[in-house]
């Protein structure tokens, strides 16, 4: 009989099948964890989910998690190319974090309201990463960075915050819209928030700030330039340019709105388009995006993988030609020496 060695290729698909059983148990614990989570959090939980269907700045927060698994689920064989037990360090994060939603939960830290909300709800996916990080180990955690940290943005932001942010946005959608006015030669006297123009007097409220359609296009943006950019100042640039983006679409949303009402017909301040139109805009802001983030794009140098399938074919072609090869090559027998 002739002695052969087994191939590469057999080795691999020994070492991914036995792989494979452990990792579908760390899938099932975690799954578990959340679960078991999910009551004890029970009551940090069902106010989030009321909060984010009752308040037009928290309408994005039932979605995030869904996001977040469907981003690990498309990721899913780079994040677990390297998975193993961090049980020691993931417990203690859990454990702490419990310890502190127990403690937020009977006023020792602080009263409730959006406050507690924002607190429990910032221990709850500190819990869940925890928990990553004692079922897939830190490798796992790194690369799954995005969408863990993605959780984030299911945090209310505090009353304060969200006060002065909504604050802000009304000052610069009156300036946008003062602007728009003047250039369209709109005689307009404006006093803080309050516009007159002739035949109406406008005030852009809290509820005009838009608030919501500015934090969806932040997450739509966010989302693009994770899938569509590599390099790190390019991402926080595409990212940090929906914001000053969110208070122009949003003037000349105001200012459109008016225009209308004053020349075509003034059930415009009244209609579905004041009321249910803030997605039109919203698109108008992404079509304004969508040069940016093709410039940056072909700005970027293409990833080694890219020039490798160029000038030698894909690197699967290679790989597939270099297992020909072995597989073609004979085997020596060995034979006693003469």
């Amino acid at each position: 009989m002739q002695p052969s060695m087994p191939s590469k290729v057999s080795v691999e698909r020994e070492s991914v099948g036995n792989r494979t059983p452990m990792l579908t148990r760390r899938h099932v614990f975690f799954v578990l964890f959340i679960f078991l989570s999910a009551f004890f959090f029970e009551r940090a939980l069902s106010s989030l989910v009321s909060y984010s269907l009752h308040d037009q700045s928290g309408s994005h927060i039932v979605l995030v998690p869904f996001i977040s698994i469907f981003l690990i689920y498309s990721e899913r064989d780079r994040i677990f190319t390297d998975t193993r037990n961090s049980f020691g360090f993931g417990i203690a994060l859990i454990l702490t974090a419990t310890l502190l939603y127990w403690l937020s939960g009977r006023n020792a830290l602080l009263g409730g309201g959006r406050q507690w909300l924002s607190l429990a709800t910032l221990l709850v996916i500190w819990t869940w990463i925890a928990g990553f990080l004692a079922c897939y180990g830190s490798r796992a955690l790194r690369a799954a960075a995005f969408p863990l940290f993605f959780l984030l943005l299911m945090v209310p932001l505090p009353d304060a915050v969200m006060a002065q942010t909504i604050h802000a946005m009304q000052q610069g959608t009156a300036e946008v819209a003062l602007l728009v006015f003047r250039v369209a030669g709109v005689p307009v006297l404006s006093q803080g928030f309050v516009f007159s123009v002739p035949g109406f007097t406008i005030e852009i409220a809290s509820e005009c700030s838009g608030i919501r359609s500015s934090i969806a296009l932040f997450i739509t943006a966010l989302l693009a330039a994770h899938f569509f950019l590599r390099t790190r100042w390019k991402m926080f640039l595409f990212v940090a340019l929906t914001l000053p983006l969110a208070v122009i679409k949003n003037g000349i949303r105001v200012a459109t709105l008016t225009l209308l009402s004053m020349y075509v017909d003034p059930g415009f301040l009244l209609g579905n388009l004041h009321r249910e139109g803030g997605f039109v805009f919203f698109f108008l802001a992404l079509a304004m995006l969508a040069p940016v983030l093709l410039l940056l794009q072909k700005s970027e140098r293409p990833p080694a993988a890219d020039v490798v399938s160029r000038e030698h074919g894909s690197p699967r072609a290679a790989l597939d030609g270099t297992r020909d090869t072995v597989a073609a090559t004979p085997v020596r027998a060995l034979r006693p020496p003469p």
